[in-house]
């Protein structure tokens, strides 16, 4: 129970991390009102993340489109883990993946939400539940648009299968 425990603490890290971004985001969000904006559609969403790795400060996570495949690596803090789910549009503007993630000591389901609003030309992105809203994409795109960190392709796969070769077959 207790190394499950640890395992969805990490899977939770890993999932805060995501959407992290620079204070000059942030700044920029000032100008935007989240409540004026309009949800992008599912058709948006679907074009925005579909068969594109989202690369993390330490991992990366590949939204397939064969089956919605969510696959994803980690080593934060140094501890190598991997997720394996699928992503969804769940209504509105709102994307999330369900994965879970095995770890060495073990495994656990993490389920993680991101909503996505349209105000003009810019894109803004909060985690649910609980996140702030901020600059997903400018247009133009900025470089340090979180938006820039999705790269089409899958930077995901010979990592994941290194790091489950090296864990073994977690349980």
């Amino acid at each position: 129970m207790r190394s499950v425990l640890r395992t969805m603490s990490l899977a939770v890290a890993i999932t805060a991390m995501m959407g992290a971004t620079a204070s000059v985001a942030e700044a920029a969000a000032g100008r935007a009102n989240a409540q004026k904006a309009i949800p992008l559609t599912h058709d948006e969403l679907y074009r925005l993340y579909s068969q594109k790795s989202w690369i993390w400060k330490a991992g990366a996570g590949y939204f397939s489109v064969r089956q919605r495949r969510f696959t994803a690596w980690s080593k934060e803090n140094g501890r190598p883990s991997y997720g394996v789910g699928r992503w969804f549009i769940t209504g509105p503007g709102k994307l999330c993946f369900k994965a879970d993630w095995h770890a060495k000591d073990g495994s656990a389901p993490a389920t993680t939400c991101f909503s996505h609003r349209r105000q003009g030309s810019l894109i803004l992105q909060k985690r649910e539940p609980n996140g702030e809203w901020y600059v997903f994409k400018n247009v133009p795109a900025k470089p340090d648009d979180e938006f820039a960190k999705l790269r089409r392709g899958n930077y995901v796969s010979a990592r994941l299968n290194r790091i489950e070769a090296g864990l073994g077959k977690v349980e």
